[in-house]
């Protein structure tokens, strides 16, 4: 297995899912956009590959941003579970559960009330940044009514 010169062959898992050498880092500059209790670990990062393999973790009934962009996620969850939004569609998400986030596609993640979601994401290092839904977009969504549903949950939109 080959490895950037930078990342160590091996990084240690430790209690509270974090690992040896990777910080834990905020989600977003707070008022980016919104999101709640969410955190971010680059666990790989390689130039030769082009990608980043990454854990997220939203706290219990917290949510990461309503988003779109033109580069693919592949997601696996890792912890807990929750309710993802992808595209028009609201998906139940358990432990190992596998999600691919499409082009241009809304999507979300949120945590249940009782433990924290976490999930490992893969992406290319070189990624455009991520749209945000406009009103239109919004009344587009809520139009499904699961959607506005699962939009609507959420006692708070602030960061």
């Amino acid at each position: 297995m080959s490895h950037s010169d930078s990342t160590p062959p091996l990084r240690r898992n430790r209690p509270g899912f974090t690992w040896d050498g990777v910080e834990r880092l905020a989600y977003k500059a707070n008022g980016e956009a919104p999101f709640r209790d969410v955190t971010r670990q680059v666990l790989f990062d390689d130039n030769t590959l082009g990608c980043q393999w990454r854990y997220f973790e939203v706290g219990p009934n917290g949510h990461s941003t309503l988003e779109r962009h033109d580069h693919v996620h592949a997601v696996m969850i890792l912890r807990g579970g929750g309710r993802c939004l992808l595209g028009g569609e609201v998906f139940e998400v358990a432990v190992h559960d596998l999600v691919s986030v499409p082009p241009q596609t809304w999507h979300q993640f949120r945590a249940g009330p009782g433990e924290p979601l976490g999930f490992l994401c893969l992406v290319r290092q070189e990624r455009d940044r991520p749209s945000l839904p406009s009103p239109q977009d919004l009344a587009r969504l809520r139009e499904n009514p699961v959607v506005a549903a699962f939009l609507d949950d959420e006692p708070s939109q602030g960061s």
